[in-house]
């Protein structure tokens, strides 16, 4: 490949600590030379030169929660349109969930995950496998031969594991091998056949609601098996203010957790739901404004480490429903990164913080090289307008399933190159 160098930016750098001018040079899918402050020297003629124009220079995101179709549902979903949708919007790596069809639940499905990214060659693609066989709550899945295979963490996707026992056995098993498990914290006796969360809102509309409580409840019992066993543990979306007060005090325990959320959590309240807009129906379901201010503090504090964007496509069929029946779930991959940088324009949150969430924090998390601008490091970059505007419209994403809540917002941040291991896999 040609050496690349990409002057004149603005490069923000979690993992430095450094926001301010400089570039960077790419030789062999690696980052060769990083300046910080200053210019690049004088390069040789057979280097590309891209001159950024001051646009942002950021480590490509990581996107540690992703679903797609394949294999099973491919009208959702492909591999190739979610990396496609992954590549317009910035995102060089992302973590598949084990909820398809077959279940990543052992490691020929691991396997066959991994040779259909690597045939597609646009983004770093890696699964997670399930927690339990068929993500059904009753029986520990390979979770080792998954590793070796290739997974990065192992849960049960959208199911909580009810059986504590077997969760602790689950944990206690990961935790020899290294592997962290994720679990979404919802007690399933409250929250099953939810469409809302519980409160004013939901009682005048009549949706089927659940109680905020119902995530601390099972939060509680989570850090416990975590504190008994020590195994590293990922808490699935925190939403609500009550979990946020027992995942601190789990955290000043020294319990080995970290806690994702998701940008839609973040950017939407119950409110959005509307008159039953179906792209708002969640799960979680957005809570209330209380809740989502808290967790934006969360994000601001470093309570929360992660942002996800809970990418969820369903086709038009499956949200064209009543709402208490259509399905749950948007996409969010091409809408990740200008949907956090309105947390930027608005002061609420610092530019390096945001980035950090969605670079270093995840790809530090699951022991990857990524998701850092230095020396040596994989060049996965992307090249932004921090001010540019865009109006998100839904039936110009590139996902194959177009169900966006964020369809018709006005954001700004407009990608304009995406580089993986060295390669310009967008250009917009």
């Amino acid at each position: 490949m040609r050496p690349i160098a990409i002057t004149n930016a603005r490069l923000v750098d979690p993992a430095s600590g450094y926001d301010g001018p400089g570039g960077v040079i790419v030789t062999e899918g690696v980052i060769a030379d990083v300046a910080r402050g200053g210019g690049l020297g004088k390069l040789s003629s057979d280097v590309e030169v891209i001159d950024a124009g001051g646009a942002l220079l950021v480590p490509g995101l990581v996107d540690i929660r992703v679903k797609t179709g394949e294999p099973g549902f491919e009208p959702k979903e492909t591999l190739k349109s979610a990396a496609q949708a992954a590549a317009a919007g910035g995102v060089t790596t992302m973590v598949l969930q084990p909820d398809t069809h077959p279940v990543m639940d052992e490691p020929a499905v691991v396997d066959f995950v991994l040779r259909r990214a690597r045939d597609i060659e646009l983004v770093n693609v890696y699964p997670a496998g399930a927690a339990t066989k068929g993500c059904a709550g009753e029986r520990m899945a390979e979770i080792g031969l998954m590793h070796e295979a290739g997974c990065l963490y192992v849960t049960d996707a959208d199911r909580p594991i009810v059986d504590s026992k077997l969760l602790r056995r689950v944990l206690s098993y990961a935790k020899s091998f290294g592997v962290p498990v994720a679990h979404r914290p919802a007690d399933p006796w409250l929250s099953t056949g939810a469409a809302a969360s519980e409160g004013e809102f939901a009682a005048r509309m009549g949706l089927p609601s659940v109680p905020a409580v119902a995530e601390r409840i099972m939060l509680e019992r989570d850090l416990a098996l975590v504190e008994l066993t020590g195994a590293p543990f990922i808490v699935d979306q925190v939403t609500t203010a009550g979990a946020l007060e027992s995942l601190r005090r789990g955290l000043d325990r020294g319990l080995p957790v970290t806690a994702t959320t998701s940008i839609n959590h973040l950017s939407f309240n119950e409110i959005d739901i509307g008159d039953y807009r179906t792209f708002c129906k969640l799960d979680p379901p957005l809570r209330s404004e209380d809740d989502r201010q808290a967790v934006i503090e969360a994000v601001a504090s470093g309570l929360i480490q992660v942002i996800v964007s809970a990418h969820a496509p369903a086709p038009a069929e499956d949200k064209r429903l009543p709402y208490d029946e259509a399905a749950p779930g948007a996409v969010g991959l091409q809408t990740l990164l200008p949907a956090l940088l309105a947390f930027h324009h608005d002061g609420q949150i610092p530019l390096i913080d945001l980035i950090r969430t969605v670079t270093v924090a995840p790809a530090t998390l699951l022991g990857l090289a990524a998701g850092r601008i230095a020396k040596g490091a994989p060049a996965d970059l992307v090249l932004c307008d921090l001010n540019a505007p865009v109006v998100i419209d839904a039936d110009k994403l590139l996902s194959k399933s177009k169900n966006s809540p964020f369809d018709g917002r006005r954001l700004q941040g407009k990608v304009l190159r995406t580089i993986v291991d060295g390669r310009t896999v967008y250009a917009g």
